[in-house]
């Protein structure tokens, strides 16, 4: 593993039904995140993806990578923009990885670049990984 290798980058195909799913597996059942109508009257263009939906996405780019969740140590990200999910085609969440540094005590850690459409939507997305998990 050296600095700058990418990782496999993988498309995340995003629906309401996944976000119902979510919102039900996660207790979160605000109507932003499955009410058009009430989403709209709030000032959202249309339905959005939880943010920890769209976060969880993002990193199973570095988890597959890695072979193990658990080799995961820490994971952030800042959210730019919400992900907009239109009834009944959803969206696709883009998830491109590079190893940004390759540390001495075994870790290394990955920038992810998150977009749907083209634009960013996690912006400083970055996770440690212990290397010797890594293939």
């Amino acid at each position: 593993m050296n600095v700058g290798d990418l990782l496999p980058a993988r498309d995340f195909p995003v629906t309401r039904d996944d976000l119902v799913r979510y919102a039900g597996a996660s207790g979160d059942f605000n109507p932003i995140h499955w009410n058009e109508r009430f989403a709209t009257s709030v000032g959202l263009p249309d339905v959005i993806a939880h943010g920890m939906f769209t976060m969880a996405a993002a990193v199973r780019v570095v988890t597959d990578w890695a072979g193990d969740p658990g080799a995961v140590t820490e994971y952030g990200v800042r959210f730019t923009r919400p992900v907009v999910v239109p009834d009944p085609q959803g969206t696709v969440l883009h998830v491109e990885g590079r190893v940004r540094e390759v540390r001495d005590d075994g870790t290394a850690e990955i920038e992810l670049t998150a977009t749907v459409n083209g634009d960013t939507v996690l912006a400083r997305a970055r996770a440690v990984v212990r290397t010797a998990a890594c293939r």
